[in-house]
Formats: structure tokens, C-alpha cells, sequence
């Protein structure tokens, strides 16, 4: 069993973008994606070029982002899971594009669905009832996006969201790393990469030490300061998307192989390329593919 803890159905940019996850036939237009570069080589660092490069090509690395977010239909998800081996694919939100109860509708009708819910910071709403709601409809976690919801995760709206789900037991995944999703005018207006920072998922999981935090992606090209800052924290786990076997295997030695889950972030990324990695990573100890695949975030997820 593969469990992927970290996936997109919908539009994630734009409200309304639930609509995508039922349209069919969707394909990615033929072009340069440099995210594909990057997975071809299992996201290697490049001798410490990566970073530089990701920055000097940051509107070519935008505009592959945004090509495959609109491709996140259930149709194609289904599809990349069956060709990768993905039993479990947990779905997250990214209110008010795409919200929790778009998720539901689709994991009401295919069950290898498990969604997230997540916070509506634009509207007033009874947030304690909402979440027992989702919780009680089979939302698994919770998950934040500081950059695209534009709320520090230490200011009082995501403190006060975590607070609130804090009583379910289930795990928090925020997104951690500084990145982009927009173009022209609307990288200012609709985003704020800095909030991708370390040091308020620091504040976070500190306040909080009795929920569980899964830093997505591993920071990023920000990993070092995620294992020097978040490994000591006992409460915070990894998801390994983006991140290189040789990555991977330093965040299994920070963490340890029981806080460092697999994901993909489909259909940011593709699952063949991730699962590649971790076994790259593993070096065929199998009983740690099995923690990193799916025992790891079972426990979680309380499956």
C-alpha cells in the first residue's frame, strides 16, 4: 500500500475550482516544464544550483505550476495513481477555492479519496460546528497555506484554527517553503511567498505540542533550515515531496523514519518520480518503504 499524503483536486488559485475535479479529458498542453526537468533527475540539487536556478526561471517554474494545477481532475488522479502504484491519495483544500466539501463529493464516490478540511478565512462562520462537521463527514486533518490564504501561520487566524481542531486528534499539514503560484500583477495581490518562512511553523507546532504537524514538502529548497529548526520539534513530521533521495535520506536521520511521510503533490508533481526517490532512498530495506509509504501516515490519519 501506497499512502500519498500530500495531493490537489481542483483549481487551487481561483474560486470556484472544485468544478475542475469532474471534468473529463483533460490533458497538460505540450511545452517546457521545468518541474519535469527537475523530476527526470529525482530533483537533485545540482551541486548546490537548484535554488539559483528555480529563482533566475521563477515565472517558467510558475507557469508549469499553474499548467499541471489545471489538470487536477479525479479522472487524472485516478489515472496517475493506477500507473504509480498509489492505493491512498489525501486530498487537500485550499478554501475558498477549493473547499472541504468538494473534496467530500468525491471521496463519497471513490474511496481511495481521503480529504482534508480546511479554514475559510475570507467569511464569517461558526468554526467550531464546521469542522466537527467535516470531521464527522471523514475529513482526515487539516490543512493551512499560509501563502495562498495570505495569514502568517503564528498570527491569530491559523493559531485560532489549530486551536479549534486541536480536539480531533488528527494531524495539521501547512505548506512550508517559499514558492509562487501567480503571474504578473496577481504575484502581489493573491499571494505572499514569504509567509512560506520557516520561523512561524516554528511558533505554530511550539504552541501546540500536542498536535501533529506535517511540514509540507520539506521546506522546499528551505530543508536544511527545517531540519535544523523543526526536527527537534517531537510533534512535526515531513512530507517528502520534491525532495531527492539524498534529501530524503537526511530527513530520515533528522527526523526519524517514523515523522517522514511519501507525497507528491499532485499534480504539482507526479507520483512515479516521488516514489522513485524513497526507494532510491531506502536502499531496499523494505520494512522502511513501509513506514515511508504508508504505515507513517496510517498512524496519522488513524486509518
Amino acid at each position: 500500500m501506497i499512502i500519498d499524503i500530500h495531493c490537489h483536486l481542483g483549481d487551487i488559485l481561483y474560486p470556484g475550482g472544485g468544478r475542475l475535479i469532474w471534468e473529463k479529458g483533460v490533458r497538460k498542453p505540450r511545452g517546457m516544464d521545468l518541474i519535469g526537468v527537475s523530476e527526470r533527475s529525482l530533483h537533485s540539487n545540482m551541486g548546490g544550483l537548484a535554488p539559483l536556478l528555480d529563482r533566475l526561471f521563477m515565472d517558467r517554474v510558475t507557469r508549469a505550476e499553474r499548467a499541471r494545477n489545471a489538470t487536477a481532475t479525479l479522472e487524472n488522479l485516478r489515472a496517475a495513481m493506477a500507473a504509480a502504484g498509489v492505493t491512498r491519495a489525501v486530498a487537500m483544500p485550499i478554501p475558498p477555492h477549493v473547499t472541504f466539501d468538494d473534496l467530500a463529493r468525491a471521496a463519497d464516490i471513490d474511496e481511495a479519496i481521503l480529504p482534508f478540511t480546511g479554514v475559510d478565512f475570507t467569511r464569517p462562520r461558526d468554526l467550531t460546528a464546521e469542522l466537527e462537521d467535516h470531521v464527522a463527514r471523514g475529513a482526515r486533518g487539516l490543512k493551512l497555506h499560509p501563502i495562498i490564504q495570505q495569514r502568517p501561520l503564528d498570527g491569530p487566524d491559523m493559531m485560532a484554527a489549530v486551536e479549534t481542531f486541536a480536539p480531533h486528534g488528527l494531524p495539521v499539514l501547512f505548506h512550508c517553503g517559499v514558492s509562487s503560484y501567480y503571474l504578473g500583477e496577481e504575484k502581489t495581490s493573491r499571494q505572499d511567498p514569504d509567509l512560506g518562512q520557516i520561523e512561524g511553523a516554528v511558533c505554530l507546532a511550539s504552541a501546540f505540542p500536542g498536535v501533529s504537524f506535517i511540514a509540507g514538502h520539506a521546506g522546499l529548497f528551505e530543508v536544511n533550515r527545517v531540519m535544523d529548526t523543526l526536527g527537534p520539534l517531537a510533534n512535526m513530521s515531513v512530507d517528502i515531496s520534491f525532495q531527492s533521495p539524498t534529501t530524503i535520506r537526511k530527513l530520515i536521520r533528522v527526523f526519524g523514519p517514523e515523522r517522514v511521510l511519501f507525497a507528491s503533490d499532485w499534480p504539482y508533481g507526479n507520483h512515479l518520480p516521488a516514489v522513485r526517490a524513497v526507494q532510491k532512498a531506502c536502499g531496499g530495506d523494505r520494512g522502511l518503504e513501509r513506514m515511508i509509504f504508508c504505515e507513517n501516515a496510517a498512524r496519522l490519519l488513524k486509518l
